[in-house]
C-alpha cells in the first residue's frame, strides 16, 4: 500500500518521465487504431488493468493478456478511449519500475488513474499496473469551481422564493408528487457520503435511516469508541475534516460531523424511518418499497435501491445451550452500552477482535471484572505502527507535509491490483513484527493467540478478504498482556444460570455475557426486506475468494457484489469504512447518474455467484 515520498533525483525523474511518455505515446496510437494485439503487446505478461467504470460499467480488474484481450474486444468501441498522459511528473521506483498518475477521456467521460510500467528480460517497458477511473460524465459534470451555483439571481427573478423554501418545497414533494430514482437503505458515513454524491450530480434520491438523527449510528455505541484509523484516511467527499479535527475522533464527535454533513451537503435524509420489504417488478422496472416513516406508511417506488446498511451486515448472534436459563443479561456488541451499569459484575466477553477488545478495555478502566474468550487467533498492529509504517507514506501529516493528496493517496492504494497487494503488505508487516517484538512476546507469554493472515500479510488483507480477526491495538493489548483482562480459550459449550462453560469443560462465572461474534454477509439485509431468492441471487457480499481463511474461492479480483452491478437488476451494495465510503461513492454515483440520464451502460464481467453467504 506504501511507496515513498523521498524525492528522486532530477535525473531518474526525467528519465521516468520519458519512459512513461514513450509508453501512452505507444498506448494512445495503438488505441487509436483500434489494434488489440498491439495494445496487449505493450503489457507485460503478468500485468493487471484494473477499471473503475470507465472502461467496463463495472468494478473490474483483468489480468494477464488474455483477460485485457477479452475486454478490450468486448468495449473497445464503445468506450473510444484517448488522450492518455500524465497530470504530475513520473517518479522513479526502484527496480525498474517507473510510474505515473494519468488523465484520458472516453466517448462518455472524463477519467484518471495511474500507471506502473517496468522494464522486461529484453529491456523494454511494459505496463504491469494500469488503474482507469471515471470521474466525471460529459455534459453531465458537477458544479463546482469556476460552475459552481451563483446563489443568488442579481435582478428580476421569475422564482421569488427564497432558497429555504425551495427546500422545504422539495423536501414535501421528494418521495411524494415526485418519485426518488435512487433510493438509499441506511443512514451511515456509506448512505450520507453517497447521498451527498448524488445530490451534487442531481439525481433525485432519499436516503433512510431508522435512527432519530444522523451520526446516531455512532452515538448509540459503546461511550469509550473511537476510530482506529487517522483522519487524514477518513475525509468525506467535499468537505475535508477541519486542520484541528483529532487524528483519532471519538464517536460521538464523528457522529456530530454527519449530522452536520448531511445539513450542509442538503442531503435528502429521512430519519426514524423503517423499511419493511421491497419488491422488484421486473416489467415497469422499479422497485415498490414499503416504508414507515415516523408512524406514516409509504410507498415509494425508486428505478435503484442501494442497500447501505453497513459492510459487515447483520450482527452475528450466536446461539447456544442455557441461554434461556442464563439469569444476567446478554447482548450483542452492537447493543453494548458501556460499562457504567456493570460495577461490580462478572463480564464474560466472547470473542477477541476489535469490539471485544475495545469493550474488554473499558470495562477494566472502569473496575470491572473481564474474561475475554478467544475461539481463534486475531492479528494485532499496535495503532502507533500502522500510522508509522503502513499508512504514513499516504495518509499522514508528513505526507501531506510532502505533496501527498487525499486523491493522489486513494488512486496509489486503488491502483494495487488485489491479486499482488499482499505481496506489498508481507514486507510492511514484517517490519512491524520486528519492531514491536517486546509486545508481541509479551502478549504471546500471557496465552494470547496471534496471527498475521495466512500468508503473514497483515491487517489490510485480513480487512478485505474476510472483514474480521483483527485488532488495532488503541491500549487493550497490554491489558491482556498483563493480566487484567483475562483471558479463556475455547467454544462456548453452553451456559448455566450463571456462568459459561467451555467445550474443555472450564466455567466462567458471569453476570454479563457480551458475544462480540461479528457480522454475517450485508445479502442477509436483502434476505429481510426482498425475499431468500433475492438475497441468493446476488450471493455473498464482500470478499476476495484468495481462498484464505473465511474468504472462500474461486477468485473474485474484487470485493464481491461492492458498488457495482449485482445479479439483481437495480441492486447495489454500499458500504465500507470511512475510506472506502468516500472513494467507491463516486464510482456508485457515476453509475446510478448515467442510468438516470439514459446514457447506455453495458456492464463488462457481471459477477458471477458463488456462494450464498
Amino acid at each position: 500500500m506504501t511507496q515513498t515520498l523521498e524525492p528522486p533525483a532530477a535525473e531518474s525523474v526525467g528519465e521516468a518521465q520519458q519512459r512513461i511518455d514513450a509508453w501512452l505515446t505507444t498506448f494512445n496510437d495503438a488505441l487509436a487504431s483500434r489494434d488489440i494485439d498491439r495494445i496487449t503487446g505493450l503489457f507485460a505478461t503478468s500485468s493487471f488493468w484494473r477499471d473503475l467504470v470507465a472502461f467496463t460499467w463495472n468494478i473490474k480488474t483483468v489480468e494477464g493478456h488474455d483477460e485485457i484481450v477479452d475486454m478490450l474486444r468486448s468495449r473497445l468501441d464503445d468506450v473510444d478511449p484517448k488522450g492518455f498522459a500524465t497530470t504530475d511528473p513520473a517518479s522513479d521506483d526502484g527496480d525498474g519500475v517507473v510510474s505515473a498518475f494519468i488523465r484520458f477521456e472516453t466517448a462518455v467521460g472524463r477519467g484518471e488513474g495511474h500507471l506502473r510500467i517496468k522494464r522486461d528480460e529484453n529491456g523494454e517497458d511494459k505496463g504491469w499496473t494500469l488503474l482507469t477511473t471515471l470521474q466525471e460524465l460529459k455534459g453531465h459534470e458537477e458544479s463546482t469551481g469556476h460552475s459552481r451555483p451563483r446563489g443568488a439571481v442579481h435582478g428580476s427573478d421569475p422564482d421569488p422564493r427564497s432558497w429555504a423554501e425551495k427546500q422545504e418545497a422539495e423536501a414535501t414533494e421528494l418521495g411524494r408528487s415526485h418519485q426518488p430514482f435512487v433510493l438509499v437503505i441506511g443512514g451511515g458515513q456509506g448512505g450520507i457520503a453517497l447521498g451527498a454524491r448524488l445530490r451534487q450530480l442531481g439525481v433525485p434520491s432519499i436516503v433512510v435511516d431508522k435512527h432519530d438523527r444522523p451520526g446516531d449510528q455512532w452515538r448509540g455505541r459503546y461511550k469509550t469508541l473511537c476510530l482506529h484509523d487517522p483522519v487524514w484516511y477518513d475525509h468525506l467527499p467535499y468537505l475535508p475534516f477541519p486542520e484541528n479535527w483529532p487524528t483519532f475522533a471519538p464517536k460521538d464527535k464523528i457522529g456530530d460531523w454527519l449530522e452536520f454533513y448531511t445539513r450542509v451537503m442538503e442531503v435528502p435524509y429521512w430519519s426514524k424511518t423503517t423499511c419493511t420489504s421491497a419488491v422488484y417488478d421486473e416489467d415497469a422496472g422499479t422497485w415498490t418499497v414499503e416504508i414507515d416513516r415516523d408512524g406514516e406508511k409509504m410507498t415509494l417506488h425508486p428505478t435503484e435501491l442501494v442497500l447501505a446498511t453497513g459492510m459487515s451486515g447483520k450482527a452475528n448472534v450466536p446461539t447456544f445451550p442455557g441461554q434461556d436459563v442464563f439469569q444476567g443479561e446478554q447482548h450483542h456488541s452492537s447493543g453494548h452500552p458501556g460499562p457504567d451499569r456493570y460495577k461490580g459484575k462478572k463480564v464474560v466477553v466472547v470473542g477477541s477482535n476489535n469490539s471485544a477488545m475495545d469493550i474488554s478495555k473499558a470495562l477494566v478502566d472502569n473496575g470491572i471484572d473481564v474474561t475475554m474468550i478467544q475461539r481463534s487467533s486475531t492479528h494485532i498492529v499496535k495503532s502507533d505502527s500502522l500510522m508509522e509504517i503502513a499508512l504514513g507514506d499516504l495518509y499522514s501529516q508528513r505526507a501531506v507535509e510532502s505533496g501527498m493528496t487525499t486523491k493522489k493517496a486513494d488512486f496509489t492504494f486503488a491502483s494495487l491490483p488485489y491479486r499482488i497487494m499482499h505481496e506489498f503488505q508481507i514486507p510492511v508487516y514484517d517490519a512491524i513484527r520486528e519492531q514491536d517484538k517486546e509486545f508481541y512476546d509479551g502478549l504471546t507469554a500471557a496465552g494470547f493467540d496471534l496471527d498475521f493472515g495466512d500468508d503473514g500479510s497483515g491487517l489490510f488483507m485480513k480487512y478485505l478478504r474476510r472483514g474480521s480477526g483483527y485488532y488495532i491495538d488503541v491500549g487493550a493489548a497490554e491489558l491482556v498482556a498483563d493480566g487484567s483482562i483475562k483471558l479463556a480459550h475455547g467454544n462456548v459449550d453452553h451456559l448455566t444460570e450463571n456462568s459459561v462453560v467451555l467445550d474443555d469443560g472450564t466455567e466462567l462465572p458471569a453476570d454479563v455475557v457480551v458475544y462480540a461474534t461479528g457480522y454475517g454477509s450485508m445479502n442477509g439485509w436483502a434476505a429481510d426486506l426482498m425475499g431468500q431468492e433475492v438475497a441468493d441471487r446476488v450471493g455473498k457480499v464482500w470478499g476476495l475468494g484468495s481462498e484464505t481463511t473465511k474468504d472462500p474461492g474461486p477468485w473474485e479480483g474484487e470485493q464481491r457484489n461492492m458498488w457495482k452491478p449485482t445479479q439483481q437488476p437495480h441492486l447495489w451494495f454500499h458500504g465500507g469504512n470511512l475510506h472506502q465510503s468516500r472513494h467507491y461513492s463516486l464510482y456508485l454515483a457515476l453509475q446510478l447518474k448515467a442510468r438516470y440520464e439514459g446514457i447506455p451502460t453495458p456492464v463488462y464481467g457481471l459477477q458471477e455467484v458463488h456462494h450464498l453467504s
